[in-house]
């Protein structure tokens, strides 16, 4: 059994975990864990330099700013940076980081943390409950323009967060809001020094040394857009998530390399000591002796979009045909050469209340799809053999965001041949960023596609409701939007599971998201590397990592 489906049974197993830790986090243990970290918890001062390759491709286009980008890339680069009020461990639990305890209030609106009182950030600033509530601020403020942050704060649910005292904190909710811990323990609400929040606020997206600073146990002292970010150790640190110190590696240095062959290259040279976001074809090409760990992702598996409100897929029997249409097993299991697994449901298997019983139900089946054109009405057939309706072509336009994988570009022609065997036309366009947007933001395409990483389903908040931020399907439908109220303000994990069980199985059936594949996040370490361990998204995380 190869580790990912290792990793998916035991999240599998343990699905509930972060629902229910909602309900008994009443009174949380007021003790950090134990040090665990190799740091300088020995005395010894941090040394050497780590050399991670990965692709950092859209990061020089304002996305250093986790509060503000929806880039895993931003997430995962910042973490050494930005710390969070709680830590959430492998099985889903919650344990104490800069907050020693927190209270959930009975109703499930109020949040209240006890603060650690030693935490500086790396200017010298207070971390207290004023810096808490000034980020908080900054994220749902309207002139941020935070999408993701924001829904994670609980979007309009958010009532605000008042300071009780220096280490006593309240973030209150409208409403319930089950989601929030999970929300807490991630970078995206992590935190900024007041001083950058009042003297730099303009250059945060752009980031860079005296402008990305945090409580974490890194300081990015050096950054240049498109090549590499350098971040020195804290020598201050210590409040790690597992009572860690100053980190045992002193230069952490970000290669920034967006070409998979030329990072597979620095991993077997040993130019990088650890490289990600490697393409499932590199890891054949992998020396021996390199270790290498593939964490799928939990969350949105990477799916097609398709838009109900602009052109052809306003049809059912359109969007169903579409989705049979497509040899998604064989596509998969030969471009990725094994290393990903087909999608079955809007969540990925690894994530927290995934519906196992989903697999299965619907797979490639071109008889069924044109059975269903044939009642949709697209009966007629072109000279290049495209069914048509009323002298118009069955023609679906696809837009893609560039840079584009080669592993992408090869599932994309797989299906657009396999959809022209039933005679329905994709034309897909891959887009520049602005370009991109310029029809994003008025929904004047037919197609479009991503993953979204999640450990919490109450992400399919921001794509299924009416007024979702990433809801590129263009779903209205009053029942949806009160099955993701109801998920987010839901606290019992039974009554929770069968909520999102719920929008697995009508998405199954309405078909306004196509599940492909669910995507890894594949690294390499050198034989040097030692101590790296990885979040739930897959992502490395150095507290105890150190190099020879």
């Amino acid at each position: 059994m190869s580790a990912r489906s290792v990793g998916r049974r035991v999240l599998a197993a343990l699905s509930l975990t972060v629902a229910a830790t909602i309900v008994l986090a009443g009174c949380a243990g007021s003790d950090a864990p134990a040090s665990g970290g190799t740091g300088s918890a020995d005395g010894t001062a941090p040394s050497g330099e780590l050399t991670w390759a990965i692709a950092g491709a859209t990061l020089s286009e304002g996305h250093m700013d986790p509060q503000t980008s929806q880039m895993d890339v931003t997430a995962m680069v910042q973490r050494v940076v930005f710390d969070s009020l709680v830590f959430q461990n492998a099985d889903g639990s919650f344990s104490p980081w800069l907050a020693s305890a927190w209270e959930v209030s009975e109703d499930g609106r109020s949040y209240t943390f006890t603060l650690r009182d030693d935490v500086t950030f790396t200017d010298g600033e207070k971390f207290d409950a004023a810096a808490v509530k000034a980020n908080f601020d900054r994220i749902v403020a309207p002139d941020t323009a935070s999408a993701q942050a924001a829904s994670m704060l609980g979007g309009e649910n958010y009532a605000g967060t008042t300071v009780i005292d220096d280490t006593t904190v309240r973030v209150d909710f409208h409403e319930p809001y089950a989601p929030f811990l999970q929300a807490a323990s991630t970078p995206l609400l992590g935190f900024y020094s007041p001083r950058v929040l009042t003297e730099s606020l303009d250059k945060l997206k752009a980031g860079g040394p005296d402008v990305t600073v945090g409580t974490g146990p890194y300081v990015l002292s050096e950054y240049t857009a498109d090549q590499e970010i350098v971040y020195t150790a804290n020598p201050d640190y210590a409040w790690g998530p597992q009572g860690q110190k100053t980190p045992s590696v002193q230069t952490l240095r970000v290669s920034l390399v967006p070409e998979p062959s030329v990072r597979t290259g620095m991993a077997n040279s040993g130019e990088a000591q650890l490289v990600s976001e490697l393409p499932p074809s590199s890891v054949a090409e992998l020396n021996p002796d390199l270790t290498v760990d593939t964490k799928a992702y939990p969350g949105m598996p990477y799916s097609l979009f398709l838009n109900e409100k602009y052109g052809v897929f306003a049809d059912q029997k359109v969007r169903q045909a579409f989705e049979l249409g497509i040899d998604v097993d064989s596509a998969v299991e030969s471009i990725f050469d094994g290393q990903f697994e087909r999608a079955w449901s809007v969540l990925g298997p690894t994530t927290p209340m995934y519906d196992a019983a989903i697999e299965g139900t619907w797979a490639f089946d071109p008889k069924k799809a044109e059975a269903l054109l044939d009642e949709a009405g697209w009966t007629g057939r072109d000279a290049d053999g495209y069914r048509t309706k009323d002298g118009k072509r069955l023609s679906a336009r696809w837009i893609a965001w560039t840079p584009i994988p080669d592993d992408r570009t090869a599932l994309g022609n797989a299906i657009q041949s396999d959809l022209k065997k039933i005679g329905f036309e994709v034309v897909r366009e891959a887009l520049e960023p602005g370009a991109y947007n310029e029809q994003y933001g008025p929904k004047t395409y037919d197609i479009t596609d991503w993953g979204f990483s999640g450990v919490d389903p109450d992400y399919l908040r921001s794509h299924l409701a009416t007024d979702g931020f990433q809801n590129a399907s263009q779903v209205s439908d009053p029942a949806v939007d009160a099955l993701v109220a109801k998920g987010a303000e839901t606290v019992d994990p039974t009554e929770r599971a069968a909520v999102y069980t719920e929008l697995q199985e009508w998405n199954a059936q309405h078909v306004a998201i196509v599940p492909l594949y669910v995507p890894a996040l594949i690294s390499a370490s050198a034989p040097s590397v030692s101590g790296l361990t990885f979040d739930l998204y897959g992502r490395p995380l150095f507290y105890d990592a150190s190099i020879d």
